[in-house]
């Protein structure tokens, strides 16, 4: 069976562009909504202070997040004006392809690290159980 994706980036957002930083949140989440389905989760985040934003994904699988990587490249790019990457942290199993995908994204975004975190233990419910059913 497949394991979920837990994916989580920082990124600082750069002075006077927060009303672009919140349109494109708001475009890019409608965007992959429209064209992901198999997406568990998908939320932007922004601190108190208005400074980082954070995304929050969960992928079903690797090829899940292989292919937002694909269809979401153009639309990260036009981020890179408003945000300077901090960080990309993954828990669970990405594919060679999505992590070396992952690493050009955090450069073409100002930099940060990408960092990966494997499973050791504990369990997801998904998909709520059925009581009575």
């Amino acid at each position: 069976m497949a394991e979920p994706i837990y994916y989580v980036d920082r990124s600082d957002i750069r002075g006077g562009r927060l009303a672009e930083v919140k349109n494109g949140m708001r475009d890019l989440a409608a965007f992959v909504e429209a064209r992901e389905p198999q997406l568990i989760a998908y939320h932007f985040y922004i601190d108190e202070s208005d400074s980082t934003m954070t995304v929050v994904a969960v992928h079903p699988d690797s090829a899940s997040m292989e292919l937002h990587m694909e269809l979401g490249g153009p639309k990260f790019r036009a981020f890179g004006a408003f945000i300077r990457m901090r960080s990309i942290d993954v828990y669970g199993r990405p594919s060679q392809v999505v992590v070396d995908q992952l690493r050009q994204k955090a450069e073409m975004l100002g930099g940060g690290t990408v960092t990966l975190h494997t499973l050791q233990a504990g369990f997801s419910r998904l998909h709520p159980p059925r009581y009575g059913a």
